[in-house]
């Protein structure tokens, strides 16, 4: 009776997925799920380790609220959709939200909820530009050279967080960073020691990715952490009061994910009193700041998806042929739909923009070629939602590697740059440099379209211009004049 059970089971799943239709099988999905957890499982770590140095937001909070997005973004694209893709917080606009968005001494010094407010007009233009295909119309607008260029600046600006995590670059008056030092002589060992775990955890992960292990970085953040707590035997005082801060209670993390994140952009976030309380910030400038700050995260999140969504795809051999001799994704606009709802409900829940993660090419890898897939890594965040108090303990050596890192894959796609062409290569710089140099994404993306812009006019090309790339930029333009 229960093999029967079991066989009945497995069919709905086989008819819903059409898992056998598609030459896969249960057990192929399954271990496809999991490789995709694990390896983006480290993004429960690092992002709440980012926004937990907000006001008012707490690690605990963020974590429920990483695990939760994560969730439902991955069920959304595994029904709506039947791909084998997972979702989170992105890497690079979570990076935009704490540091720039929401920063007062680098960037527009919004609060945390009002931050929420971006994210959500994010989703809701991405769900209107994906529904009437003007989503296609804006894709186009942006220079091939611009495009290329958005990965590599964020890679920048996440790497460069991360070695500020890890305490790697530390603040200098002189040349406004420098290198921590390593002196044990003029310095102490409790100094030296969480530079030593950071660098061997960057390594690890190196390490482990070159040798094909499933999950290098989260396994680098967990080896990286063990090493810390080990080495902190060897510091005087460093375990003092360890036990009266640590707790198992798995449920206090919910408590704070519902009175410090949950529904904050509706109770809160429409609240610009702080921002227009600040020096030199007025009621047109912040429509401005609005316009352009929900520009750059709906762009980058277009970009990061489509990107994502192909490359993933291709990988596995997923593309089909859209009766014009031009591969593409599968069922891309209710990919693209999922990927919208998944952010509108990530700024409900208190996080920044929920994307297609590019980490879901292990679990293609190895064999996931159906929604079921998605379902499967859905579950294992299901699970993760109760380790918040063991995640807790990660310490910021730790996850600052696994930032930087990130930011090391994410740089690769410079190489598609032609660098030989002014006319290329300064807008797509100056987009790279920009971003880490400024603590913002939407500042590099803005150098990038005015200087193609200028470069285009006087190299008498003005006509190549598209019509949304002058929209675009004089938004752009409005928003250094107007608001900073």
């Amino acid at each position: 009776m229960e093999n029967s059970n079991q066989q009945e089971k497995t069919s709905f799943f086989d008819r819903k997925f059409g898992i056998s239709a598609k030459g896969s099988s249960i057990k192929t999905e399954i271990v496809a799920g999991i490789t995709t957890f694990l390896a983006m499982a480290y993004i429960l770590v690092v992002n709440a380790g980012m926004f937990g140095t907000l006001d008012g937001v707490s690690f605990d909070a963020i974590y429920v609220t990483t695990a939760l997005s994560a969730v439902i973004g991955t069920v959304l694209i595994g029904l709506l959709a039947n791909l084998p893709l997972a979702q989170a917080p992105g890497m690079g606009l979570n990076a935009f939200f704490v540091f720039t968005v929401c920063s007062s001494e680098h960037g527009l010094g919004f609060t945390y909820a009002n931050a929420l407010v971006f994210v959500l007009i994010d989703g809701l233009v991405f769900i209107l530009l994906t529904l009437t295909g003007l989503r296609k119309i804006i894709f186009e607008a942006i220079p091939k050279t611009i495009k290329a260029a958005i990965p590599a600046g964020i890679g920048l600006f996440i790497a460069f967080l991360g070695l500020q995590d890890s305490g790697l670059v530390i603040p200098d008056g002189s040349t406004g960073v420098t290198l921590a030092s390593f002196n044990l002589i003029s310095g102490s060992w409790k100094a030296v020691m969480p530079l030593i775990v950071a660098v061997v955890s960057i390594l690890l992960i190196a390490i482990l990715s070159h040798k094909k292990v499933k999950g290098s970085i989260l396994w680098g953040i967990l080896g990286g952490a063990v090493l810390y707590y080990l080495l902190g035997l060897t510091v005087p005082g460093f375990y003092e009061g360890f036990g009266e801060t640590f707790s198992l209670n798995p449920i206090e993390p919910f408590k704070a994910f519902g009175t410090e994140a949950f529904g904050k952009v509706f109770t809160e976030g429409f609240d610009f009193s702080t921002y227009l309380a600040a020096e030199n910030h007025s009621v047109g400038g912040l429509v401005i700041a609005l316009i352009t700050t929900s520009l750059a995260f709906c762009m980058v999140d277009m970009f990061d998806t489509m990107g994502t969504l192909y490359g993933a795809c291709r990988g596995g051999n997923l593309l089909v042929d859209n009766g014009k001799g031009e591969l593409e994704v599968p069922n891309m606009e209710r990919a693209m739909l999922a990927d919208a709802i998944a952010t509108c409900t990530g700024a409900v829940l208190g996080t920044s923009t929920v994307t297609t993660f590019v980490e879901s090419s292990s679990g293609v890898a190895v064999g996931g070629k159906t929604g079921f897939t998605s379902l499967v890594t859905a579950a294992m965040f299901v699970i993760a939602l109760f380790l918040a108090p063991v995640a807790k303990l990660i310490p910021a050596v730790a996850y600052g590697a696994a930032l930087v890192y990130v930011g090391i894959l994410m740089i690769g796609c410079v190489k598609d740059i032609e660098w030989s062409d002014v006319s290329v290569a300064v807008p797509a710089f100056l987009t790279m440099a920009m971003m880490p140099f400024t603590y913002n994404i939407s500042y590099g993306i803005a150098f990038g379209l005015i200087s193609f812009v200028v470069i285009k006019i006087f190299s008498g090309k003005a006509k190549e211009i598209k019509v949304g790339t002058w929209i675009i930029t004089a938004l752009f333009l409005a928003m250094f004049f107007l608001t900073h």
